[in-house]
């Protein structure tokens, strides 16, 4: 692979920390005190009721409803351990393909907000090609430690 200025296993790493960068905006921008008293899984409860796909409604009833609290800090905390793993390359496959899943349940649930679907749509994008290119290869733990 032909690349200019970097290697193409620089580029993905390239990648792989600006999408951490943005994991870790999107931890950091939440008021962390209002989504743990609740205001996150109210929102996202009220959108899931709205829903016009019978599945997303009843497995937000179903899986976060009954534990809002549990899943706010499920949320902010994966947000928060993604950001952290990607822009250090720790366990990258790993943060690629949990970001790829919570991306994907994002859009899916916001599936009516064209917004939150070009952001979640390109985060997932991106995860699938680190993954695919293997963006572990340079500048993280894992190459470091010689994991993957």
């Amino acid at each position: 692979m032909d690349a200019i200025w970097l290697t193409g296993a620089e580029w993905l790493a390239v990648l792989r920390i600006g999408l951490g960068l943005w994991w870790l905006e999107s931890w950091r921008h939440k008021e962390k005190k209002s989504w743990f008293e609740g205001s996150g899984i109210a929102w996202a409860a009220d959108v899931a009721a709205k829903h016009r796909w019978n599945a997303v409604r009843s497995g937000f009833t179903t899986i976060v409803e009954p534990r809002p609290r549990v899943m706010a800090y499920v949320v902010v905390y994966a947000e928060l351990a993604l950001g952290l793993g990607l822009v250090l390359g720790f366990l990258t496959p790993i943060a690629l393909a949990a970001g790829l899943l919570l991306n994907l349940i994002y859009l899916v649930l916001m599936i009516h907000d064209w917004a939150e679907q070009g952001q979640n749509g390109m985060m997932a994008l991106i995860s699938a090609v680190g993954l695919g290119g293997m963006a572990w290869q340079t500048w993280s733990v894992d190459s470091v430690l010689g994991w993957f």
